[in-house]
């Protein structure tokens, strides 16, 4: 049952984001929710995870390197390539360089959840790659844009230690301590998680939805074939390198799914709110790939 439900998740996202598209007052109002259903998601992986997981995690530095290099030198060039491509303004040029030069997102832990991928090692890698923001986004923007702009590394970290360490240490710890304890109710964790991913989309939705009266096919054709290119690189060079598929997973979704909130933040900040529409849609549509992603990976699985 939870298979079927979990499979049919894509097309509710996509339902209860239209509904929150023509209707966005209620969403808009369930702003505030946003941050604690990522903990609560990332408490409720935490409860499947043990210490072991983690250590078995870090003792794969090489993977993470992988990952790392692979998003900070694929992920930016695909950006302009794609804009280049499809002849985007210079205003979204420029959000499109910002999302493809950004650390991965936390969002990205939750679909590696729900694609049966390796969370700890996605885990591990969110907080590798936000930690080398602070160095490469500021040389990437540079790089492709000319121009040098200051990231918020004390925001970031904040963001990953209230969003993401603490409630899946809290729930790792308490699997840790009671093993076997939460077998029961493991079952409903990808259907809550997925519920929850589909309300902070929506919820998304609803908060650009002035931006979206902007879209252009161009730009969305740009949003889309960045995100593409990014999961088939992510997944295709760690097979290359004769990866086991779960690791080959979490590497896709993690290249794949940027921090597009920082993105838009600074082009508000440091250039217009034109070149904030990339990374907007960005926000919605990696996390609807992603969970589409990990519907079919999990139909693949067959379990």
């Amino acid at each position: 049952m939870s298979q079927k439900l979990v499979t049919y998740f894509p097309l509710l996202a996509i339902a209860l984001s239209s509904i929150a598209f023509f209707y966005p007052e209620g969403f808009i109002a369930l702003q505030p929710a946003i941050i604690p259903l990522l903990a609560s998601i990332m408490f409720s992986m935490g409860l499947t995870l043990t210490w072991r997981h983690f250590q078995a995690a870090a003792r794969q530095p090489l993977v993470v390197g992988i990952g790392i290099a692979v998003q900070y030198l694929f992920m930016p060039l695909f950006a302009w390539l794609s804009a280049m491509l499809w002849r985007l303004p210079m205003e979204q040029l420029v959000g499109m360089v910002l999302v493809g030069s950004s650390a991965g997102g936390t969002a990205s832990n939750v679909i590696c959840y729900l694609a049966r991928g390796n969370v700890a090692l996605s885990i591990l890698m969110t907080m590798t790659s936000t930690l080398c923001a602070v160095i490469f986004m500021p040389f990437l923007v540079y790089l492709y844009l000319h121009q040098s702009i200051p990231v918020p590394m004390a925001d970031m970290m904040r963001s990953i230690l209230f969003i993401v360490l603490l409630p899946v240490v809290l729930g790792t710890t308490l699997n840790s301590l009671f093993p076997g304890r939460l077998k029961k109710i493991e079952a409903a964790f990808p259907i809550v998680s997925s519920i929850a991913i589909m309300i902070i989309i929506a919820i998304i939705v609803a908060l650009n939805r002035q931006n979206l009266a902007f879209l252009s096919l161009p730009l969305l054709g740009a949003v889309i074939l960045h995100n593409l290119l990014g999961l088939i690189t992510g997944y295709g060079i760690p097979r290359l390198l004769k990866f086991d598929p779960i690791t080959c997973r979490t590497v896709c979704i993690e290249v794949g799914m940027q921090n597009s909130g920082l993105s838009v933040a600074l082009a508000i900040k440091y250039f217009s709110p034109l070149a904030a529409l990339p990374g907007a849609l960005f926000s919605i549509w990696h996390n609807l790939s992603g969970i589409m992603l990990a519907a079919c990976w999990r139909k693949a699985d067959g379990k």
